[in-house]
């Protein structure tokens, strides 16, 4: 067990059971405060802090790979959309406001370890950010983009990695000011529970909030009226694969208060339109929502956003701006293998119908592609230190390898040698893990063959280290020990775990090269810094104005203020947390251009 600092204990797996808070009166605005913590113990908090997850853990990549693979194969039967039918089916206005003129949040694949989702969470929450000089106050609204909880949608998940930590960061909100409200899309994590735990924490009936932010929702999805003809569109598309019909009723109703004057943010789980470079058939749905929705009324989709890759990205064309920020508090994936230009939607798609594809390109990332190539490169430091039980696993692996190499090697003849059950099994253990670990696309991508390669490769590789083991074990003295097997556990298990660590970490490198286990680079690191979010701001002549901001080191040090006001944060951070501009400030003027 570790410690956040000397109070806080942190929970490793979702599995394990977090400390049961005393009761609490629910932090409401017609209720008193919830009694502030005097430290940081959980009992107080009323949640269990997370350690970051460690993505290449064993029974992490079995666990939720099943829980992939069960939601690809049988996501239709727990599509829980087409039951959200029978909920209320209105759009929601927030349109009217005292000066005519509306701050927004925007915020997206947060829950995973505490340091980072609380740190974007107390930046969120404090009433005014000073950027450069300038003051950005809160958000009115705070749209959270999906993946609202790291690595499976669970309960306990949500409380204690997105629902715990936000509520610790405003829990109530500020007398005589308007309540915040807040409005969550899911994603695929979201989503591997059949939304069920999403359903239950952000679509509530009664006594919905979070903290100081109040729920509204009543479906996965929403519509949110805007002042000056702006509108807020979120699309809840399974695993990028349809659209429900429930879904586009509700959407077909909100569209009929639409004028060809207003104008429309589009929030979509995913950034598509850089996904479908590699993937045409993944916009589909997207393009198909715009052409058939939005497309009839004449109003403009002057900005898409979705988190789902973990950093923040910026396509401009005409009339249109294609955001991606997905820094809300998981790991850090890399900005330098984007590409430069995107045509969306993509010429090569199989659809009949599609809108007219345009071209965009790439204005500005964060981090800088040096810097996102610089870190690739910790991965040889970072992958064993924050995947110990991935390191052992290894090390089982070659050494369950090496033995019977040896003993196959002590045989005299060649066809003993060749055909050693243990041998033969370890080997194509081997070769199997290293190919699937590859993710080979179907034989229809026309990518498919570098999958194939590297991972065949790397289980090459994985099995030159083995025989290299192998003849190092034969001329040491162990092998003539008794009680072979606990020797070489002890022994040669921890050295060789830690070479083929560093073999795959080598793989890792090369393979992202390729744009093959770019994810895996940086998910095995799990990089805590480099986190951003949006603040929006529509003024009073209808001017939308996006601040992307961005948080170079979150907080690791944290304490508790039992004397803040109700609505202060229960923890302060004891290092710097400061925010600055990621690109200067995205301006778009009101007025109106024809829609195609």
């Amino acid at each position: 067990m570790s410690y956040l600092t000397t109070s806080v204990h942190f929970v490793t797996d979702d599995q394990s059971k977090p400390v049961a808070p005393p009761p609490r009166p629910a932090p409401d605005a017609e209720h008193t405060a919830p009694t502030r913590p005097i430290s940081l113990d959980p009992q107080e908090l009323g949640f269990t802090p997370r350690r970051r997850i460690g993505w290449l853990s064993p029974l992490l990549l079995l666990s939720t790979g099943l829980r992939a693979l069960l939601a690809i194969l049988f996501g239709a039967y727990m599509d829980k959309r087409e039951l959200q039918n029978a909920l209320d089916d209105d759009f929601f206005d927030h349109s009217t406001t005292a000066d005519g003129e509306i701050w927004l949040d925007y915020v997206a694949d947060l829950g995973d370890g505490f340091d980072a989702t609380y740190s974007v969470a107390w930046l969120l929450a404090q009433s005014e950010l000073s950027v450069d000089g300038a003051p950005l106050p809160r958000g009115r609204l705070l749209l959270m983009g999906g993946d609202q909880v790291y690595p499976l949608a669970s309960g306990d998940g949500y409380e204690s990695r997105m629902k715990g930590p936000y509520r610790a960061a405003l829990p109530e909100a500020p007398a005589g000011e308007p309540r915040p409200t807040l409005f969550a899309l899911p994603g695929n994590h979201d989503w591997y529970d059949g939304l069920t735990a999403f359903l239950r924490l952000f679509a509530r009936r009664k006594d919905g909030h979070i903290g100081g932010w109040r729920t509204e929702q009543r479906r996965s999805y929403f519509a949110v009226k805007l002042p000056h003809n702006w509108w807020v569109f979120a699309v809840d598309e399974q695993f990028g694969a349809y659209i429900d019909d429930p879904q586009l009723l509700y959407f077909e109703k909100a569209a009929r208060e639409i004028t060809p004057d207003d104008r429309i943010i589009l929030m979509t789980p995913s950034p598509t339109w850089v996904k479908a470079k590699n993937h045409p058939e993944v916009y589909d749905a997207i393009d198909y929502f715009i052409r058939t929705i939005l497309a009839p009324t004449q109003a403009q989709v002057r900005v898409l956003v979705s988190g789902d890759l973990h950093h923040y990205a910026r396509y401009t064309g005409e009339d249109r701006e294609l955001i991606t920020c997905g820094g809300g508090g998981a790991y850090l994936l890399g900005t330098h293998k984007l590409p430069d230009r995107l045509v969306v939607p993509p010429r090569e798609t199989l659809t009949r119908n599609r809108s007219l594809s345009r071209e965009y390109r790439l204005v500005s990332r964060f981090p800088a592609p040096k810097i996102s190539r610089r870190l690739g490169w910790g991965v040889f430091h970072r992958l064993p230190r924050r995947n110990a039980g991935f390191a052992t696993m290894l090390g089982i692996i070659q050494t369950l390898t090496m033995l019977p190499m040896a003993g196959a090697a002590r045989q005299v003849g060649s066809l003993q040698r060749l055909f050693s059950i243990p041998l033969v099994l370890m080997l194509t253990l081997i070769m199997l893990g290293t190919v699937l670990f590859a993710r080979p696309p179907s034989a229809a991508s026309a990518r498919h063959a570098r999958h194939w390669i590297l991972g065949a490769g790397h289980g090459l590789a994985q099995i030159a280290l083995a025989a290299g083991g192998t003849w190092v074990w034969l001329r040491l003295p162990f092998q003539a020990w008794p009680g072979q097997i606990a020797v070489a556990t002890v022994l040669y298990g921890p050295l060789i775990a830690v070479l083929a660590t560093q073999l795959v970490a080598l793989y890792l490198l090369v393979a992202s090269s390729f744009d093959v286990n770019l994810n895996e680079l940086y998910a095995g690191q799990g990089i805590e810094d480099a986190k951003s979010f949006l603040r929006m701001h529509i003024a009073t002549d209808g001017t939308l104005t996006i601040h992307p901001l961005g948080v170079d080191r979150v907080c690791r040090k944290w304490s508790a203020d039992p004397d803040g006001d109700s609505h202060a944060p229960w923890l302060r951070p004891e290092e710097p947390l400061t925010t600055h501009r990621i690109e200067p400030p995205i301006v778009l003027a009101a007025r109106k251009s024809p829609y195609d």
